[in-house]
């Protein structure tokens, strides 16, 4: 599909976005925390008033908060079309009034996924002149883009924003991830690095490291672009949070920052022992203590007396 120049400004003002607004794609997640409330053993699991589902992809949908009788997803929220938040945060859910989220779900209501022929979609595509709806569980089965950044857009298989690039994986290619062979061309499924043009992977795939990663280690599997690569995939619907690796979690790497604490010379000429290191106040290793002139002669000595014997030997070979 040719990008059209609607298509294209739109990909210009996400670009700008993705540069500016990152922290944005994750906002609703720290707040979650304070409006979620744990259920029973023995509750049943309610459902999100905006998607209708009672089990869906946190990475997709996100914390499904419950206040005062409600219950909806983060992005949900964020991404149904025509309902507005609040600046004030703490009011409703994450800033979401009430009955705004009333009014959502009745809209929906007569609204129809264009990916499952259910009612109750409450995403618009944001392309020109275009009145799909959809779920956002829906979304990805559906070919559906959405993006995780301010403004939150969404955009259907016809209108989705598509790599530019120009680049054709070489017969046989693999992802660099989970090391299986991808499609032949550039697809919704199949996605390319714009800088190095060689790196291929799945979007699931790409979407998982993504998650791992966050925004401050996310970065190309191969050429390790960390600049155009993050933009380019938050523009074709990859969920970026804002924070740092999961691999950092729980100090997971304190190990490599614990000086070592003993010498591992096969002969320690330290008189007080290997471990007498752990015992300076200052942090500083102990060295051997100096040797003494006589002793720097005597090997100087050794050492001079057989290179002179080599030298002997090798001018009277024949």
């Amino acid at each position: 599909m040719v990008i059209s120049s609607s298509i294209k400004s739109d990909r210009e003002y996400l670009h700008l976005a993705a540069t500016t607004s990152l922290e944005d794609c994750d906002a609703g997640e720290t707040a979650a925390m304070s409006d979620s409330k744990q259920e029973g053993p023995g509750a049943r699991e309610p459902a999100c008033m905006l998607c209708r589902r009672a089990e869906a992809d946190p990475d997709m949908c996100g914390d499904k908060l419950q206040k005062g009788g409600l219950c909806a997803h983060v992005f949900c929220m964020l991404f149904a079309t025509l309902l507005f938040r609040q600046e004030n945060r703490k009011v409703g859910l994450m800033g979401f009034l009430p009955r705004d989220l009333q009014i959502a779900a009745c809209r929906a209501a007569q609204k129809r996924c264009c990916v499952c022929g259910q009612s109750g979609a409450t995403i618009m595509c944001t392309g020109p002149d275009c009145d799909r709806w959809f779920h956002l569980p829906c979304a990805k089965e559906g070919g559906c883009v959405n993006v995780y950044i301010t403004p939150f857009r969404s955009f259907c298989p016809e209108h989705r924003p598509e790599q530019m690039v120009e680049a054709t994986p070489e017969p046989d290619t693999v992802c660099l991830i989970c090391l299986e062979p991808v499609e032949d061309r550039k697809t919704f499924t199949t996605l390319v690095c714009p800088t190095c043009k060689r790196a291929w992977f799945h979007r699931d795939c790409i979407q998982g490291q993504a998650l791992c990663a966050g925004a401050f280690y996310f970065q190309c599997p191969l050429c390790r672009d960390s600049g155009e690569f993050p933009v380019e995939m938050l523009i074709l619907g990859i969920r970026l949070p804002f924070r740092d690796a999961t691999w950092e979690d729980n100090d997971a790497f304190a190990d490599l920052g614990v000086r070592h604490s003993q010498c591992n010379a096969r002969d320690c000429l330290y008189p007080r022992g290997r471990e007498e290191a752990e015992e300076r106040g200052d942090g500083q290793p102990q060295q051997a203590p100096p040797r003494s002139m006589a002793a720097d002669a005597a090997i100087f000595l050794t050492g001079h007396q057989q290179r002179q014997q080599i030298k002997g030997n090798t001018q009277h070979v024949p």
